[in-house]
């Protein structure tokens, strides 16, 4: 029989978490920063207080909003030949966008800010492997202007991979230009939206707000129907409360708060069950992602989002450590681990370390193999006669010949590949062996593997026509004045934090 899931709370706990979310929704509501939103947040039967910006959902439109939320949907690679299923039964592996460094061995502190050359070998990595199926901006270029990111990562994307991206919700104006640089490449705006291929990040900030920047966003992915994960990132003891249940209480309502308000802009608009929350470390103050707090909260989503029968994403893969130590592989293997055990739908953030903010195209290849074990293990042990096996048993222990073993059994060749997991990474050789092959580690046999990948790596052609009117669509982008971008996203100066790092949005 495949595992069971694993389980942090009782039917009785999750309706008690459930329903006091519902009721911070209804009594003191969900601070909506753009003033248009809380408007039609009000038409849909919220109730207004126009001085504090919060929005109070009464339960009966809150429970009617979470009805229009679908159960599955599918995400498609550019040219729509890849495609794999979101749903509440199954687990899929995807990288997570918050890298703004990458590893180098030969730099200071083995880092380096990465550049775009550094996402296109990610993206290209990504494509090439079997058990994760989606990449999401996930090392950050800082040589290209920051306002057109989102406008040559979609080109990369489009020129390297078969498989999905993710970008972040981030304002009216770049979710606007992901969707018609998509459109292009696709061949319209009504083939993204029948099979969407984007995969959007909506982060509320905790406690209870939807920030302007990410609601704009929002509007935009849930009007072309492309999946949104809303997810706080809420910390317990210094943006939710310190105790578990607190904080489960306090990020569902933000969670729905999210949803909904997609909901209010295009119903039956996909949207994931998200989490990224976890436990401050009371002695450093940081945050502590690879934490044990981490996995029962993420466990804890599990089960709430299977309650609302909605898709869950949840953290995995994650580590507080700054190098390739013990903490960095017992930390990211027990939460993705833990997070597949507790049926997550959606597990990200393979490739990463240093809480996320650094990434590893070493790891991102161990990774891969490490989901692959963890879906072995999720199978659990197929039991009947054939698998049992007693008359090959008898034949083997019963024979006269010499040295008999289950090697040369056909029974042996039928189902060694149905039930032992084939590692490419991991060693299992003898010394000897592993000495005449060099004495490397996993991450230098890891590395061997990363740089055959991106030598044998061939680009995908593009329509010449189509490349043309890309190219000049990212010009036309970065040609754009900062206050352009703020104008449309109604910001007037400040800081937006994106992806973990302060960008600052002065007035021009």
């Amino acid at each position: 029989m495949k595992l069971k899931k694993l389980e942090v709370l009782s039917k009785e706990e999750i309706e008690a978490i459930t329903s006091s979310a519902l009721r911070i929704l209804e009594i003191i509501g969900i601070k909506i920063d753009d003033e248009k939103s809380r408007k039609r947040c009000e038409e849909k039967g919220a109730i207004l207080d126009n001085l504090s910006s919060f929005v109070k959902f009464p339960e009966n439109v809150t429970k009617d909003l979470l009805k229009l939320v679908p159960e599955s949907f599918k995400l498609h690679g550019p040219d729509g030949s890849f495609n794999f299923e979101v749903n509440t039964k199954t687990t899929q592996f995807a990288t997570i966008g918050t890298p703004v460094r990458i590893y180098d061995p030969l730099g200071k502190n083995k880092l380096k800010k990465s550049v775009l050359a550094d996402t296109i070998q990610q993206i290209r990595v990504v494509d090439s492997l079997k058990n994760i199926n989606c990449s999401h901006i996930d090392v950050w270029p800082s040589d290209v202007k920051f306002t057109a990111v989102h406008a040559h990562c979609l080109y990369q994307w489009a020129k390297n991979t078969k498989k999905p991206y993710g970008l972040g919700c981030l304002g009216k104006l770049a979710s606007q230009d992901m969707m018609n640089i998509t459109s292009l490449i696709v061949g319209s705006e009504e083939d993204l939206i029948k099979r969407p291929r984007l995969v959007g990040f909506m982060n509320p900030t905790s406690p209870l707000q939807l920030p302007k920047l990410m609601t704009n966003g929002l509007e935009v992915f849930a009007k072309y129907k492309q999946p949104v994960i809303v997810a706080p990132e809420a910390l317990a003891g210094t943006t939710a409360p310190v105790t578990l249940a607190g904080l489960l209480a306090q990020t569902c309502a933000e969670i729905i708060g999210g949803i909904i308000l997609a909901q209010v802009f295009s119903p039956i608009s996909p949207v994931f069950f998200g989490t990224v929350s976890c436990a401050t470390d009371m002695r450093s103050g940081n945050s502590a992602l690879g934490a044990i707090e981490s996995s029962l909260i993420t466990i804890a989503i599990a089960q709430i989002a299977r309650y609302f029968n909605i898709p869950s994403r949840g953290p995995g893969g994650v580590t507080e450590s700054k190098c390739f130590d013990v903490q960095n592989g017992f930390e990211r293997f027990s939460t993705m681990s833990l997070a597949a055990q507790a049926g997550i739908n959606y597990i990200t953030c393979a490739g990463t370390y240093e809480s996320s903010l650094a990434e590893a195209l070493e790891l991102l290849v161990i990774d891969d193999e490490l989901a692959g074990l963890v879906k072995r293990a999720m199978e659990g042990i197929n039991v009947n006669e054939d698998t049992i096996a007693i008359d090959i048993i008898k034949n083997v222990a019963t024979s006269e010949q010499k040295g008999k073993n289950f090697l040369a059994e056909s029974h042996t060749r039928k189902y060694m590949h149905k039930e032992l997991y084939f590692p490419k990474l991991i060693d299992r050789g003898r010394r000897s062996t592993w000495k005449k092959k060099g004495s490397k580690d996993i991450i230098e046999r890891a590395r061997t593997k990363v740089d055959q990948v991106l030598a044998d790596y061939q680009p995908y052609e593009l329509a010449k026509d189509v490349d043309t009117q890309l190219l000049a669509l990212i010009k036309e982008i970065e040609a754009r004045p900062l206050k352009l971008y703020m104008d449309a996203e109604g910001i007037s100066g400040g800081s937006v934090n994106i992806t973990g790092t302060e960008i600052s949005l002065e007035k021009s």
